[in-house]
């Protein structure tokens, strides 16, 4: 069950739900699931039709803020909340 706020596969790019719409059931076919949503990497807006009986791909998003501590050429060294470091970036 995909939820507004939610996130979804459009075209192969995750992508956080901002409507759905449902259109009824034709004379042929299943009701439709119109998406809109925008791309978590780059912003773009995107949208998807899908018919309500099949299902569709949902990524799994986990979101971690980070703090640079260190810039070294071309070479970061960041740290999470836990004190941790990451310099491989």
């Amino acid at each position: 069950q995909i939820k507004k706020g939610g996130f979804m596969m459009i075209k192969g790019k995750p992508c956080k739900v901002l409507s759905i719409s449902v259109s009824k059931t034709g004379k042929h076919g299943h009701a439709k699931c119109n998406f809109t949503a925008v791309d978590i990497f780059t912003g773009k807006k995107l949208e998807d039709m899908i018919p309500s009986s099949h299902g569709t791909t949902v990524p799994i998003v986990n979101r971690a803020d980070w703090e640079i501590i260190d810039i070294d050429g071309d070479e970061l060294t960041l740290m999470d909340e836990g004190g941790n470091q990451k310099t491989d970036l």
